[in-house]
């Protein structure tokens, strides 16, 4: 029997990443893997990235990997690489963070990955055909039943959505990991998870660790990172607090109000949107302050 620990999303943040490092060395696992978003969201995506190198983990790549070095190479609209594009601010001060040996790292790593100890595990950061695309406790059967179809293993573990989920199926397991670094279950421990099997069975057992959440916060500021990334780092920094989703959701009502996402708007977003309540209620709102009849 092998016991693998999967954690993700750590989005750039040492002192999360730190915690659950100091949990593992008391949980007696053969193997780690790194289910990818190492770096983007947060202000320590370097710090991250090399840990995570020094502790020899394999990683597979997440969309922020990705997208970060979409944004070293200039692969994205030049507008954003603009100073006066204040929008992407918060992008191009996490990708000139990185150092170029993060960069040919993230770079080099894989879509997915099978566990060394335990063939029978197989990872990918959001789906079995998208880095971007999420499943999560939201998903239906159906759709995680064909997911398990495009891979050999019976265990599927994923990330993305930062919101954790085991889901048991005729034809295997789904399992979402949930966030490290980031996560918008409303609990704010660093999650990871355990699974312990022969390559055929495996038990699972979700993990989530406290940690000083007043450190990073800190390093948002001492880091230049608040400063420098506009409304973005500020909605990443409230996400932190809050353990739910900010950003894009800010991004979506002042795209249906037709206005600029800049900072001077953010205390009217927070009167509009309440993170206590679930998305499906802010996008009913949003929905009728469109005029749109139908809710989400």
């Amino acid at each position: 029997m092998s016991r693998i620990a999967v954690l993700a999303d750590i989005h750039g943040n040492l002192p999360a990443l730190e915690a659950v490092v100091a949990d593992l060395a008391d949980q007696s696992v053969d193997e780690v893997l790194v289910g990818g978003d190492m770096v983007g969201r947060g202000p320590q995506g370097s710090a991250v990235v090399q840990r995570i190198a020094e502790l020899g983990w394999p990683s597979v790549k997440g969309n922020h990997e990705d997208y970060l070095l979409d944004f070293r190479r200039g692969a994205v609209p030049a507008d954003w690489l603009s100073m006066a594009s204040r929008e992407w601010s918060a992008a191009r001060w996490m990708a000139a963070e990185l150092a170029p040996e993060d960069v040919a790292r993230i770079d080099a790593l894989p879509f997915s990955l099978t566990a060394r100890s335990a063939p029978g595990l197989r990872l990918v950061h959001g789906s079995t055909r998208s880095a971007n695309e999420g499943l999560g406790p939201w998903s239906r059967d159906d759709e995680l039943a064909r997911e398990l179809e495009q891979v050999e293993e019976r265990l599927l573990v994923c990330a993305h959505t930062h919101r954790p989920m085991v889901r048991r199926l005729p034809g295997g397991t789904v399992v979402n990991v949930g966030s490290v670094g980031l996560p918008f279950n409303r609990d704010r421990r660093a999650q990871y998870a355990i699974f312990e099997g022969d390559g055929e069975r495996f038990t699972i057992e979700p993990r989530a660790v406290p940690y000083d959440l007043e450190e990073i916060f800190a390093i948002y500021d001492s880091s230049g990172f608040l400063a420098a990334g506009g409304v973005t780092a500020r909605l990443l920094l409230l996400e932190l607090e809050s353990a739910s989703p900010l950003l894009v959701p800010f991004l979506k009502w002042t795209e249906t109000l037709g206005l600029a996402p800049e900072l001077e708007l953010l205390d009217e977003f927070l009167a509009f949107h309440n993170p206590d309540e679930p998305l499906s209620a802010f996008y009913r709102k949003l929905d009728a302050l469109a005029g749109r009849p139908e809710a989400r």
